[in-house]
């Protein structure tokens, strides 16, 4: 045994010239990168599912203490430029979104984009919560309902910002959920019923809040049920990082936004 590893150590490998064919890879319309919180296990599964052919997400995390707190969230300001920063550094990446509601809404959209840009000045810079505000007014909706698994604190501070960003919320819910654990594992059947128990007459669209809830599952549901567009935080992210980066692609499966927008 040892003879053979000396020998193999030895090996000196002199390879013939080759001349590999290239083409764009996987990613032969575009990369799109994200910056999670450190405990999300929801995000990477739905941007992939709903990424389009040629399309290409990737991912890193940012460190936030564990529970979905006014405070943790705004902890994460000062490690964002850091994550950013080693989100595929070799690669083109032309937008880079920092994937979550409720941090976006506390830290305020400003300070993450700053600090991503910090990071990779060249690329375009969004938030989870830049693509909502976005697809709910692509779909025209001034008058919204909001649900959200936060507790009640976490919540208003999502609500404000709805509100600061010229929506009028008629009626705003919370599960009073602490714990991405919690909250990743209600029910798509529980978000449903949730969603149609929250809406109101006079509202134009729903507005599902939170990255880790399973709400893209049954977002077609909730709008065939209600007829109203729905609009889900990862479902909205995808869709807004999809047309900074150029891909106008329609499709089936996620709402109204996705299929018309």
């Amino acid at each position: 045994m040892a003879e053979a590893a000396r020998t193999q150590m030895a090996l000196t490998v002199a390879s013939e010239k080759w001349a590999p064919e290239f083409d764009k890879g996987r990613a032969w319309r575009t990369r799109i990168g994200f910056v999670l919180i450190s405990s999300d296990h929801l995000i990477e599964e739905d941007m992939m599912r709903m990424a389009p052919e040629g399309v290409c997400v990737h991912f890193t995390r940012s460190h936030m203490p564990i529970g979905c707190t006014v405070e943790n969230l705004a902890a994460m300001e000062s490690g964002l430029a850091a994550s950013a920063a080693e989100l595929m550094p070799e690669f083109e990446v032309p937008v880079i979104c920092y994937a979550c509601t409720s941090g976006t809404a506390v830290m305020g959209e400003a300070a993450v984009i700053r600090e991503l840009k910090r990071a990779n000045p060249e690329r375009q810079a969004t938030t989870l919560l830049t693509g909502v505000v976005e697809g709910l007014r692509a779909l025209s909706a001034q008058k919204i309902v909001m649900g959200t698994p936060y507790t009640d604190d976490v919540t208003s501070v999502v609500a404000q910002y709805m509100q600061k960003s010229g929506f009028e919320l008629l009626n705003v819910q919370g599960l009073n959920l602490v714990y991405d654990k919690d909250i990743t594992r209600v029910t798509p059947a529980y978000i449903r019923e949730f969603a149609k128990a929250i809406d109101h007459p006079d509202a134009d669209a729903i507005f599902l809040s939170c990255g880790g809830f399973r709400a893209i599952d049954v977002i077609d549901q909730i709008e065939q049920d209600t007829g109203k567009p729905v609009v889900t935080s990862n479902q909205g992210m995808m869709w807004n990082c999809l047309r900074l980066a150029g891909i106008s692609d329609q499709f089936d499966g996620y709402g109204r936004l996705l299929r018309e927008h």
